[in-house]
């Protein structure tokens, strides 16, 4: 049987500082905490994951596997087996204490209810007076549903975020706490809202999504956060162009720029700024589109690498610009140099950025079929995996481009 090598693990072990030997005893640790006895983890097993003569480990590695490396099987590289990509549920036997540490640190992917019960969603309080702590909580497990959505899609978190939506909201009624903890949880609202609106627009609900996004700019208002009105506005305009209205998508988009705290963030003004080219080059304004993508390039280049973004901008790499960048150029009908942009943008994306691999791959096949290279879109469109993925969104354009395919 054919193997292929597990990149996406090889990168996880470099980031986390291990070597063969070292994860399996980590595994192995992890592995008496949650079953009430060592693992016997070795480092060939190791090697066998890595080498993708394991695809997807039995569950007395892959519990310990997800809780190491604080994410879902798929999003470490593993592959599920015939219908089933869940983890088994800790052991009843764990010890007292144990059980919610390992719920809330171990990513189940294959559903909401299990998403939601490893984020811990329940854990906030929503009676007594809430800290600052608290809110850094709350935005810390909003920030891992960030990275489950970059890792995996949208289409399985819309339920998580809005019920944690509504215990948020719970929290703000009847909890007690100072003005600096009510501005911080207006601004936890408006990111989770506007990590739901994604979420719909994931599943193509666009009215859903719409709703999303005008809650999260109503809860940044009241936060006074210009960055959380910031991607509220850059959502809004994006949810615009979805559904055709272009000229409101770049005055929404313009409006956003507006605000000084946010042009000087450059992570924020190069998000803006390839938006704001796609608004341009879809209204045919070829010259204001060409500023608007050196602008995003030259805030690109101010991004400090030394400071993480926050996790809702974790994805906006030089992969990202590229990509935006070709829906640009697509827009304006440039087809060859969308096609470059976006070869680039699959070029550079990280192992663990599966849903926008997904997404520009299908856009990559899109931009080859339109110029009649009907080979090479086959050959991109059937490279396209979207098993792990929960994104309706991207699955229906790739259906779309073999129907196309199926008659060319």
């Amino acid at each position: 049987m054919d193997t292929q090598k597990n990149a996406i693990l090889v990168a996880l072990l470099r980031e986390y500082g291990h070597i063969h030997r070292s994860l399996a005893a980590e595994v192995n640790r992890v592995s008496g905490r949650i079953y009430g006895r060592p693992g016997v983890a070795t480092d060939r097993d190791v090697r066998r994951w890595i080498s993708g003569a394991v695809r997807w480990p039995t569950g007395r590695y892959l519990l310990p596997l997800a809780e190491v490396f604080d994410r879902p099987p798929e999003a470490m590289g593993f592959v599920p087996r015939g219908v089933s990509s869940r983890l088994p549920a800790p052991p009843t036997s764990v010890r007292p204490g144990e059980e919610q540490s390992v719920k809330r640190r171990t990513f189940l992917a294959s559903t909401a209810a299990s998403v939601a019960l490893v984020l811990g969603l329940d854990e906030t309080p929503v009676r007594g007076r809430l800290t600052l702590a608290d809110t850094d909580r709350v935005s810390e497990t909003i920030g891992r549903l960030d990275v489950h959505f970059t890792a995996i899609g949208g289409g399985a978190l819309l339920a998580v975020a809005a019920a944690y939506i509504d215990r948020l909201r719970d929290a703000v009624d009847g909890c007690t706490y100072g003005p600096r903890v009510e501005q911080a949880l207006h601004s936890a609202i408006s990111n989770l809202h506007s990590t739901a609106g994604w979420a719909a627009h994931d599943t193509g609900d666009g009215q859903e999504a719409r709703l999303h996004h005008a809650a999260a700019l109503q809860s940044a208002i009241l936060a006074e956060d210009k960055r959380a009105q910031a991607r509220a506005w850059s959502n809004l305009a994006m949810q615009a162009r979805t559904e055709g209205r272009h000229r409101e998508a770049l005055r929404i988009n313009q409006a956003a720029l507006n605000s000084r705290q946010v042009r000087q963030d450059p992570r924020i003004a190069a998000l803006l700024h390839s938006r704001l080219a796609i608004g341009h080059a879809r209204l045919g304004d070829r010259p204001a589109a060409a500023r608007s993508l050196f602008a995003a390039e030259t805030a690109h280049d101010r991004f400090d690498t030394a400071v993480p973004p926050p996790p809702w901008l974790a994805f906006l790499d030089a992969a990202e610009i590229a990509g935006l960048g070709a829906i640009a150029h697509q827009a304006m009908g440039r087809l060859p140099e969308a096609e470059i942009a976006t070869a680039q943008a699959l070029r550079l994306l990280g192992p663990s950025m599966h849903r926008n691999r997904a997404y520009y791959a299908v856009q990559l096949a899109e931009l080859q079929l339109a110029q009649g290279d009907t080979g090479r879109a086959r050959t991109t469109a059937t490279a396209v995996d979207t098993a792990a993925l929960s994104s309706p969104r991207i699955g229906d354009r790739l259906a779309a481009v073999n129907r196309l395919l199926a008659t060319a």
